[in-house]
């Protein structure tokens, strides 16, 4: 919480005016509230917030942050074209296109957030968190498997506090539903299905072609980064590139951080220990099933596995592109299931509790243990600033001061476990290119080695643990 303070009213003389001004001026002096007075926000109490990518996601972030007592020191994106809104509304931030270059020149930044298509995140939140800034980094924290481990691993080392961009973790229909599971009102859960309507963008389709001129407002060469060399075309840039694995996650990677969450915080679990998938090209259809080695499918269902000490397994399934989980008998039919865009059902030994995306609208099943429900006591803090501001005063209060809903420590497991299903069609795709898969019953269920990153049944899998980087780029 942010600490509170006594305003004090007193006459500043000639001579301390004098003095502290001179004090100003050579740096040392720091305007306190009671000079100011109220209303006034001490220049101390201020977060110096720097924005990578404020096109798409990026213009929401940086709404979010500045309802805080953040001052938006820097503004970094590729596209002026994008980033066009942004030049407007803060005049007085700084301007940049490379990442790297603003590091480079603007020493008073605190904290930064990364609102990049995905293959940027870890290259530009590692950057920053090697320079000791505070980071808030849009879902998935990372593209690659890899990527979290390391960055999980440096938020520790460089003591800076961090945030994943999934805001349900800071709901309260998280923290109930987790109320409910502790009291015991569906009893013991091993099985999870999660579903969405993404992807609503291109998927499962052809690589694109054509040749197409590199618009003057877009450095494309900065927009490629850390993926291979390829020629500009508007089908990646600026919004589709989530159908493309050099630069996206797909429909897992965009919502699977929103609706898998509340299993993964609430059951507590770790990594999963076997994957499987069915994919297909076409949207709501396993009957099509065609491979793009540059894509993601239009629809997949990824069968996980979770080991749980002392518990049985836990068997989460994931469904997009029109897939959907069978409807349990203790739903009825006219009740819906999740959301428009998805949903997350927990099945317990005595009843469900289900939630649309982002932990909203938490309900259980059947309707004979609603009454129960609603007497379970609640006893779990929630979040009534919300997700950025809570990170925006944890960054002011330090590393270790305030516990974050989605801070690396938490994120980047979940992450992992999350890309194991894109590890998976990757995989597939490669077994069918090769030779080693006609249909579903000969695909291979990977078995995956979670404290050494490794599959341990199908070597050629591990390639999609670690991406090789484009020259100049590194972790």
């Amino acid at each position: 919480m942010k600490k509170q303070h006594t305003f004090l009213q007193k006459e500043i003389s000639r001579r301390s005016f004098i003095t502290t001004s001179a004090k100003a001026a050579a740096g040392f002096y720091i305007v306190p509230r009671h000079v100011l007075g109220r209303g006034f926000t001490a220049p101390s109490d201020m977060l110096n917030v720097a924005a990578i990518g404020v096109g798409g996601k990026g213009h929401d972030d940086l709404g979010g942050l500045s309802k805080g007592t953040t001052n938006i020191a820097g503004l970094c994106d590729v596209d002026d074209r994008q980033a066009k809104w942004a030049w407007e509304k803060w005049p007085k931030a700084a301007r940049y296109k490379d990442f790297r270059r603003m590091f480079d020149q603007e020493k008073g930044i605190d904290a930064v957030t990364v609102s990049t298509p995905d293959h940027t995140h870890a290259v530009a939140a590692m950057a920053a968190m090697q320079l000791g800034k505070h980071v808030y980094v849009q879902k998935p924290m990372t593209h690659d498997i890899y990527e979290a481990r390391k960055l999980t691993e440096a938020a520790k080392r460089y003591k800076v506090v961090t945030q994943m961009g999934n805001q349900g973790g800071s709901y309260d229909g998280v923290r109930r539903m987790k109320e409910w599971y502790e009291a015991g009102l569906i009893g013991a859960v091993n099985r999870v299905e999660c579903w969405t309507n993404r992807p609503v963008w291109p998927q499962g389709v052809p690589s694109p072609t054509g040749k197409f001129d590199v618009p003057a407002e877009l450095d494309w060469n900065l927009w490629l980064g850390t993926a291979p060399q390829k020629d500009y075309n508007p089908a990646y840039h600026p919004f589709n590139w989530r159908g493309w694995v050099d630069y996206g996650t797909g429909a897992l990677g965009d919502m699977a951080c929103h609706i898998i969450d509340q299993p993964y915080r609430i059951l507590g679990l770790g990594y999963p220990s076997e994957v499987e998938c069915r994919v297909s090209s076409v949207y709501g259809d396993f009957f099509k099933e065609s491979f793009y080695n540059e894509g993601f499918p239009a629809a997949s269902v990824i069968n996980l596995t979770f080991p749980r000490a002392g518990k049985k397994d836990l068997k989460l399934n994931w469904y997009d592109g029109g897939m959907k989980p069978e409807r349990p008998d203790w739903v009825g039919p006219n009740e819906k299931m999740g959301g428009w865009d998805g949903g997350t059902m927990m099945i317990g030994e005595k009843g469900i509790i289900m939630c649309d995306i982002l932990s909203e609208h938490p309900r259980v099943f059947p309707e004979s243990l609603r009454e129960a429900a609603e007497k379970v006591p609640v006893t779990l803090p929630r979040v009534p600033e919300g997700h950025y501001i809570q990170w925006i005063e944890g960054a002011k209060a330090g590393y270790g001061k305030t516990t974050l809903s989605s801070s690396f420590d938490f994120a980047g497991p979940m992450t992992e476990a999350i890309l194991m299903g894109n590890l998976a069609i990757r995989s597939y795709n490669n077994q069918v290119k090769t030779g080693n898969a006609t249909d579903y019953p000969g695909r291979k269920k990977l078995l995956w080695d979670g404290a050494n990153m490794k599959i341990t049944n199908y070597d050629e899998a591990n390639q999609y643990v670690r991406r090789t980087y484009a020259p100049g780029w590194s972790i």
